[in-house]
């Protein structure tokens, strides 16, 4: 099984991939092939509302250059719909000068979130969060992705990063929009921080500020919110611990939003191994759903994984679904 606490450095940006084909001294690639088959029970009356589907959920290409001081990413994904440049999730590249800073500039992920980037790395086949494209699943890198500039710092116990974004196509101000209906879209800010320093355990923090719009419109409400995040993993010999709150402070809402999940992952041997996950997320005032999930997960050889996952969501309004998958990912 992969080492489950290289791989979480991995997505805080505190080691370079785990793997990837080297092309030459300069040019090295990595990717997925990823596909799936779902059967959702709504528990609704008669089967006209339940979902079956067999699909090939998304397949990615990463190219990785190396030049001195300035490496640069390239993901194509065919699971991008943001509608600029296509099919490239990130573009980006990083000059990195002494004493372990570096800067990035261009289109990536947030550095913020338990669950982050590619169903490559994930435990489960779902998301702990609704379907994935929740508030609180700021890091999955197939729903939101930021273009700007990133600061970050790294030692070998602790990582700072700090950047200015914007979503995908996002204006400061458009000339196109109506004057009556104008809205400026300000710089959204993160701030993240991880800590290694303690033998097996990893904990992340951190803080997006979105400035979502500042409305010309009379009587028009600012749609601004701050969402923080705190995460944590353990790993004990085969046992991987790990939990995550996440805090959503909206102006305008009555109320703040939040959820938390809990995960333990156990390797039975070195091939097969089980996850277990509890989230519990709000949807609005009053309006919350929680999530069971029990995922047995094969390694059918080192770069092909299979995962079987039953998975049950509940809400406070009596809504009840039940999730039976099949996944297969082929990384390389």
């Amino acid at each position: 099984m992969k080492n489950k606490i290289l791989a979480l450095l991995a997505t805080i940006g505190m080691v370079s991939s785990v793997s990837a084909v080297e092309i030459n001294d300069n040019i090295s690639i990595n990717g997925f092939i990823d596909g799936s088959w779902s059967s959702t029970d709504y528990n609704t009356a008669g089967e006209a509302n339940d979902d079956n589907d067999l699909d090939i959920d998304e397949v990615e290409l990463n190219f990785i250059v190396n030049a001195g001081n300035v490496s640069g990413e390239i993901h194509i994904d065919d699971n991008d719909d943001t509608g600029n440049l296509g099919n490239i999730e990130q573009a980006h590249f990083t000059y990195s000068f002494e004493n372990g800073l570096s800067a990035t500039v261009g289109r990536f992920g947030s550095k913020l979130g338990f669950e982050r980037e590619d169903p490559a790395g994930l435990y489960t086949y779902s998301r702990a969060y609704d379907d994935g494209t929740s508030i609180f699943n700021l890091g999955n890198v197939d729903s939101t992705v930021l273009e700007g500039v990133s600061l970050s710092y790294s030692t070998e116990t602790i990582s700072v990063n700090v950047s200015a974004v914007n979503g995908v196509g996002d204006m400061e101000e458009s000339i196109l929009d109506l004057p009556q209906a104008r809205d400026s879209d300000d710089l959204n800010y993160e701030f993240a921080i991880a800590f290694t320093g303690i033998e097996n355990l990893v904990l992340s923090a951190g803080v997006h500020a979105h400035r979502a719009s500042e409305a010309d419109i009379a009587g028009a409400v600012d749609a601004d919110s701050d969402i923080t995040n705190v995460h944590a993993a353990y790993t004990l010999d085969k046992l991987l611990l790990g939990a995550e709150y996440v805090n959503v402070d909206q102006d305008g809402a009555a109320d703040d939003l939040s959820a938390y999940l809990l995960l333990a992952d156990y390797d039975i041997n070195d091939k097969m191994g089980i996850a277990v996950r509890y989230s519990e997320w709000e949807t609005a005032a009053n309006a919350e759903s929680d999530r069971i999930t029990i995922a047995p997960n094969y390694a059918i050889t080192s770069s092909l994984g299979a995962i079987l996952e039953y998975s049950s969501a509940e809400n406070n309004t009596g809504a009840e679904e039940d999730t039976l998958a099949l996944e297969l990912t082929f990384t390389f």
